[in-house]
């Protein structure tokens, strides 16, 4: 999915996973509702609505009778936000990283190095279940010997 960060003095594109996903609607014609965003995210209303107010959401525009319509940025940015909530990074930390991203440009390095410390912290968290891994590979394969053996003491 692409997420758009667009600054004072340019457009730049971030791309968040492997490949983009081609959204529901071309744009300019990409105005969803909440439940339809229910739909495509599989996220609540209710947490939609807290993004919103917490400042993890930008700016949601209205229709003339108040109902939200969400764009086509506004779901990259959703995908993105799901790819930081998978990494671990705190609510806080991700509304920071929302308010840093308005401010713009001059914000770079401060975004730069909270999604440094998100990947350290992922890094270690893959180097733990590896390590994880290891321990249920090794009994898997006790207990595939243990029928093959009758017999050896298990631990």
């Amino acid at each position: 999915m692409t997420v758009m960060e667009t600054t004072s003095t340019s457009t730049r594109t971030d791309i968040c996973a492997s490949a983009p996903k081609a959204h529901p609607r071309p744009e300019g014609q990409d105005q969803y509702t909440i439940s339809e965003v229910v739909a495509f995210t599989g996220l609540t209303a209710h947490t939609l609505r807290w993004y919103e107010r917490i400042g993890l959401m930008p700016h949601v525009d209205r229709s003339h009778t108040g109902q939200r319509r969400f764009t086509n940025r506004d779901l990259d940015w959703l995908t993105f936000v799901g790819k930081l909530r998978l990494t671990g990074m705190p609510v806080a930390d991700m509304v920071r990283y929302a308010e840093l991203l308005r401010e713009g440009d001059h914000t770079f390095e401060e975004r730069q190095e909270l999604l440094e410390a998100t990947r350290r912290d992922v890094r270690t968290r893959i180097a733990e279940l590896q390590d994880t891994l290891a321990v249920l590979d090794h009994k898997i394969d006790f207990y595939a010997g243990a029928r093959v053996a009758p017999g050896r003491s298990s631990t």
